[in-house]
C-alpha cells in the first residue's frame, strides 16, 4: 500500500497527506463575477469559493469566512502532484494530486467548503485541533462543506449523498468520508479501507493524526447526518442552523468534548425551536444512537 499517512505539517487539511510549494494565485473577493479561464482547477476554485461566500451570506447572514468581508484568496496547481487542499489561516491551497490515487482537488465544492469553514471555526469557537476537538474542528468542516454542495446542488437532506469529496479519489464511486455511513467511502489497494468510526464503541485511540482528527470526526458527522435526515427539508435550514449556532455559542469552549459540543447543540435547539420540539429531539436522540451522552 502506498503511504498516505497522516504526517501533514498542515493542521487544516482534508485528508492526512504530505505538504510542499506554490505556483499559481487566483483570488475571489465577495461574489464578483469574472468569466471563467481556459485553467479548469482555477474556474473550479473560484466557483467553490463563491458558492461558499453565497452560502454563508444568504442562509446564515454572515459577511465571508471572518463575518468582516475577508477576501477569499486561493492557490491552485500546488506543488506537483500534491495530493492535498488545505486552509494556512489566510488563504485556500489546493494540489493536483497525483493521478494515481487523487484527482485534482479543486473538483469537489464539499471539499473547498471544508476547508474555508475552519476559518469560520477559527473565527469564531477556535476547537483546538487535538483529540475530541479536533475531530469536532474537522466534523464542522465536514458538516458545512457537506451543506454548500446540498445547497449548490439543491438538494434536501433525503436527497443528498453525504459524502464528502466524491469524484476526489480516482476510484469509481468512492469518496474521503461518508457522513451517512462513516467506514465505507474507499476501500481500494492504494489506500486501504475508510478506517472512520460511526460511534463511540469504535471510537479510535491514537497518537497519529493528533489524536484521530480526521478518524473520529465520523461520529460528531454521523449524529449530524442522524438529525439532520430526522428533522427533513434542506439541512442547512435547521440542522445546520443548530450547528452553526453552535459554534458561535460562546459558551462552548476551545477543548470541547464531543458531549459538551452535543450538549450545546440541544441547548441551541431548545433555544431556537423550543424544549421538547421536533427539531430538539432529533439532535438529543442523533447523539444518542452514536453513544454520545450529551453533558
Amino acid at each position: 500500500m502506498q503511504p498516505y499517512g497522516c504526517e501533514s505539517r498542515h493542521r487544516h487539511s482534508i485528508f492526512c497527506i504530505l505538504p510542499p510549494h506554490i505556483l499559481r494565485e487566483m483570488a475571489r473577493r465577495g461574489s464578483t463575477a469574472q468569466a471563467p479561464v481556459s485553467d479548469v482547477a482555477a474556474n473550479e476554485a473560484y466557483d467553490g469559493l463563491g458558492h461558499t461566500f453565497d452560502f454563508y451570506l444568504e442562509i446564515y447572514q454572515r459577511n465571508s469566512i471572518d463575518d468582516h468581508g475577508l477576501p477569499l484568496n486561493a492557490y491552485v496547481h500546488y506543488g506537483q502532484g500534491y495530493d492535498n487542499a488545505f486552509w494556512d489561516g489566510k488563504e485556500m491551497i489546493f494540489g493536483d494530486g497525483d493521478g494515481t490515487a487523487f484527482n485534482r482537488f479543486t473538483i469537489s465544492v464539499d471539499v473547498i467548503g471544508h476547508e474555508l469553514t475552519h476559518g469560520v471555526t477559527g473565527s469564531e469557537v477556535n476547537l483546538r485541533y487535538l483529540g475530541q476537538s479536533g475531530a469536532l474542528n474537522e466534523s464542522v468542516s465536514d458538516v458545512f462543506g457537506s451543506l454548500i454542495k446540498q445547497y449548490v446542488l439543491k438538494q434536501t437532506a433525503a436527497q443528498a449523498d453525504w459524502l464528502i469529496g466524491a469524484g476526489l479519489l480516482t476510484f469509481p464511486n468512492q469518496a474521503l468520508r461518508s457522513m451517512k455511513a462513516p467506514g465505507t467511502a474507499y476501500d481500494n489497494d492504494v489506500l486501504g479501507k475508510d478506517p472512520q468510526p460511526a460511534d463511540m464503541s469504535h471510537y479510535l485511540n491514537t497518537a497519529q493524526d493528533n489524536g484521530g482528527v480526521h478518524l473520529n470526526s465520523g461520529i460528531p458527522n454521523h449524529a449530524f447526518y442522524l438529525a439532520a435526515t430526522a428533522i427533513g427539508g434542506n439541512a442547512w435550514e435547521k440542522a445546520g442552523q443548530i450547528w452553526y449556532d453552535t459554534i458561535r455559542d460562546r459558551s462552548l469552549k476551545a477543548t470541547a468534548s464531543f458531549a459538551a459540543f452535543a450538549g450545546r447543540t440541544v441547548a441551541n435547539a431548545n433555544r431556537r425551536y423550543g424544549s421538547g420540539s421536533t427539531e430538539q429531539k432529533a439532535v438529543a436522540d442523533a447523539w444518542n444512537q452514536v453513544g454520545v451522552k450529551p453533558s
